[in-house]
């Protein structure tokens, strides 16, 4: 077989068995046995909680609140209502945020037979963001809690109390998860949680985060999860991310469990287009198999699962978890040691050991890794689209093709560095390349500083990986030398994600003893070493995807490529007589993956599926001046409504003006005056020296922007009367975040001496002026994004004491 068709015949046979595992399941109907979990079943809580958008204080909020209690009780958990203000701070990219709302929780119990013996807790949250019906953010967690429950009291009555905690206010700042756990008496009964979350509409359920000291509960979910899809490097991740979700609430509070949540189709994320129509069924049955089995074995096990010691886990192909203590990571790099010596004693037998090669391998594993990011990066810019969440969304509504792009400069780049190798005498021509991709990257990126960087250490490992031909033994070890130090320093420092490494590692060490570092050992070693690659390669593109899918880091999935490229180097750099490797195959790679690119740069992803993203805003100043806005970028409708009043519009900031997912720039143009609402904003200073603040929503309105800064220290600082951390950095502003707030909020702070206190306020009225000319009629590729349609008083203060 040649080297071009075993490559892409390994290729093609890992996708398939990476497509295998990332499907999700068939739904199960509502016919299916009673202790079995259905996604039919599910489906019908569904069709009622995301018929229309339900925001925490809302109308249709409060609708979903009733029928949850009437489900509840149908199922006999006798639920009641815990209402409290709850509020919180966070900092978050160099800012404090501080955020609050009236919440309604919904807590049920399904009592045990034991009731004095910690409970289980089911936990998902019922409101939606602004705009969007949140079918799978969270109607699907709250559909699968009450799903699970059914087919746990469909077994008999469980040793312990099940508790399902249905949450509000969790889209607002995980407010209702607070207040539970700071407020609600049973929450001191708790002692295993499973959280049900969505961050997209698609895609298999991950159980991404555990409680500290996970032993016990991995053990827990290996044992019993259907369709388990899990890793530990998710859940180390993570920790480093500024992500929460309503489980962070109950980890804080000290308490072990399980984080569910599916993030495939992200462009139906706090999207108007969350519909039940477009939400994938599989899903909801994945998520619900996968947390029915740790779920049941909670409530009727008389012990919960032990803490003990953080381990190593991820599952293969969704069909089992291995797992094992983190000292087993030592016990994997040394079988992958011996594997290699194993595979390196015919090299040395026959002569083929060469420091030169083995150094040369060296480099070229750091030149895969720095090559591919690079190439990733261009493709990535040669698309057009921007950075951040928002900007990303033209992608998000065409992610297979993109992934495909993305994949298969991955692919060619690790073909270039083969060839590279194979050939010798290309460094100058592979140097040039590299700098001409990031010139490319740099410009098509907004002047992007990462492919200049990535471009500059490319063309300086291309000097001296591509200046000699190199035999494909020395070579191929030098490259796994780089996976051996990686991984070892991630097992001293990170051994919980050491794996990631570490298993493609075992996987080329294996391949290597197979076939004596690439020296032919017979058509059974070969076929055996094929197979290795393909299992292994398989299991990357899980890892490649993940990274894709995950964050917007175009770098990212490098690392699967470079991992890949430990695995399956032989097949990228031919021997002597095998020249047949070419230039063809490598330039159709490279040019699939940049016309892919292209087309996704020159055509619309707009659909009636996949709908623009719209918000225009009527702004109104205290000074009465008004404005048509829209957060950046803009849809053509959205130009068409800007403009509608005066003509052109430009980019500017609005005091106390933010909105999620764009910030506080936007595209305004002068608008006709209207009336003014009232609204309360008093700064109002005691005899005692205490300074109060209060702003009152308007008539109307919703929510509250505040944005506070003090120029001096103060102290005794309380939102509502209730202490906070905010103002504790004179110069830094404070945001505030407040919702469902029909009395408004209040400040109130004691200064240490003379200074001034600067707010910049932004109240929201869910509708469009009446006295203003009315929006048009949406086309059918455009959707209302958020709070579009909204009126927005603004206004700024600056009060001396």
């Amino acid at each position: 077989m040649s080297k071009t068709l075993a490559l892409f015949s390994c290729l093609a046979a890992a996708f398939a068995l990476f497509y295998f595992g990332a499907r999700t399941p068939d739904p199960r109907p509502a016919s299916a046995p009673s202790a079995d979990f259905s996604a039919a079943r599910a489906m019908s809580d569904i069709s009622v909680l995301a018929k229309v958008p339900h925001p925490v204080g809302s109308a249709a909020n409060a609708a979903a609140r009733d029928y949850l209690v009437s489900r509840m009780t149908a199922l006999g958990l006798a639920p009641r209502l815990q209402r409290a203000e709850s509020h919180g701070t966070r900092r978050f990219m160099g800012a404090l945020y501080a955020s609050g709302a009236h919440v309604e929780n919904i807590i049920g119990v399904l009592p045990g037979h034991d009731r004095t013996t910690p409970a289980l807790a089911l936990m998902a949250h019922y409101d939606s963001v602004a705009g969007s019906p949140g079918a799978a953010d969270d109607a699907t967690g709250v559909a699968d809690a009450l799903e699970i429950v059914r087919a746990i009291k469909a077994g008999g009555v469980p040793a312990r109390d099940v508790v399902v905690a249905i949450t509000d206010g969790e889209e607002a700042g995980l407010l209702g998860a607070k207040a539970f756990f700071e407020f609600d008496p049973l929450a001191k009964h708790i002692g295993f949680v499973i959280n049900l979350e969505s961050r997209g509409g698609g895609g298999r359920a991950a159980m991404f985060e555990t409680g500290e000291s996970n032993g016990g509960a991995i053990a827990l979910f290996q044992r019993t999860a259907g369709l388990p899809n899990a890793n530990a490097l998710t859940a180390f991740v993570y920790k480093l991310l500024p992500n929460d979700t309503d489980f962070s609430v109950a980890k804080a509070h000290g308490l072990a469990g399980l984080n569910y949540a599916f993030i495939g189709r992200q462009f139906d994320y706090h999207s108007p287009s969350s519909t039940v129509a477009a939400l994938d069924q599989g899903s909801v049955q994945q998520m619900g198999e996968s947390a029915l089995g740790p779920a049941r074995a909670v409530a009727v096990d008389t012990a919960l699962p032990q803490r003990t010691p953080d381990v190593v886990y991820s599952d293969i192909f969704g069909l089992m978890v291995i797992a094992y203590p983190t000292w087993g990571g030592w016990f994997v790099l040394a079988l992958a040691a011996g594997l290699a010596v194993l595979g390196g004693r015919r090299l040395v037998r026959d002569g083929q050991e060469s420091w030169r090669d083995i150094a040369q391998g060296f480099a070229a594993g750091l030149l895969v890794l720095s090559g591919s990011a690079l190439l990733l990066t261009l493709t990535r810019h040669i698309t057009g689209v921007g950075g951040g969440w928002f900007a990303y969304r033209p992608l998000l509504a065409r992610f297979a093709p993109f992934e495909l792009a993305m994949a298969l400069s991955g692919v060619g780049s690790l073909m270039i560095v083969g060839a590279a190798v194979q050939r010798g005498q290309l460094r100058l021509a592979l140097s040039v390349g590299a700098l001409i991709a990031a010139g490319a990257g740099w410009a098509l990126g907004n002047l992007d500083m990462a492919p200049l960087v990535l471009g500059v250490v490319t063309a300086i490992l291309a000097v001296m990986v591509a200046g000699r031909v190199g035999k494909t033994p020395g070579v191929w070890f030098g490259l796994s030398l780089t996976g051996f130090l990686t991984a070892l320093a991630l097992q001293m420092v990170a051994p919980t994600a050491a794996f990631i490494v570490a298993w493609p590692l075992l996987a080329a060490c294996v391949r290597a003893a197979l076939t004596g570092w690439g020296t032919q050992r017979g058509d059974r070693a070969n076929l055996g070493a094929f197979v290795v690659a393909i299992v292994a390669l398989g299991w990357l593109g899980g890892f490649f995807h993940a990274l894709l899918q995950g964050l917007d880091a175009p770098e990212g999935p490098a690392l699967a490529v470079w991992l890949a490229g430990v695995v399956i180097w032989p097949m990228t750099q031919s021997g002597p007589s095998e020249r047949d490797l070419g230039w063809a195959p490598i330039a159709a790679v490279l040019a699939a993956g940049i016309g892919v690119s292209l087309w996704l740069q020159l055509t619309t992803p707009w659909t009636a599926r996949h709908p623009a993203a719209a918000e225009p805003l009527y702004v109104v100043a205290e000074d009465g001046r008004a404005w048509r806005a829209a957060p950046l970028p803009t849809a053509p409708w959205t130009r068409s409504v800007l403009t509608a009043d005066a003509g052109a519009y430009q980019t500017r900031e609005f005091p106390g003006l933010w909105v999620p997912g764009a910030g506080s720039r936007f595209a305004a143009a002068t608008a006709r005056a209207v009336r003014n609402p009232l609204r309360e904003v008093a700064v109002v200073r005691a005899a005692d020296g205490l300074v109060t603040i209060h702003l009152a929503p308007a008539p109307g309105g919703d929510a509250i922007n505040l944005d506070l800064k003090v120029s001096a220290p103060v102290s005794d600082v309380a939102i509502d009367g209730r202490p906070t951390a905010i103002l504790s950095h004179p110069g830094e502003w404070t945001h505030l975040r407040w919702q469902a707030a029909p009395e408004g909020v209040t400040v109130t702070f004691r200064p240490a001496r003379p200074g001034v206190v600067d707010l910049d306020y932004g109240l929201f009225i869910d509708r469009w002026p009446v006295d203003a000319n009315p929006l048009p009629a949406m086309p059918a590729d455009v959707m209302a994004w958020d709070r579009a349609g909204s009126t927005v008083l603004i206004g700024a203060r600056r009060v001396a004491w």
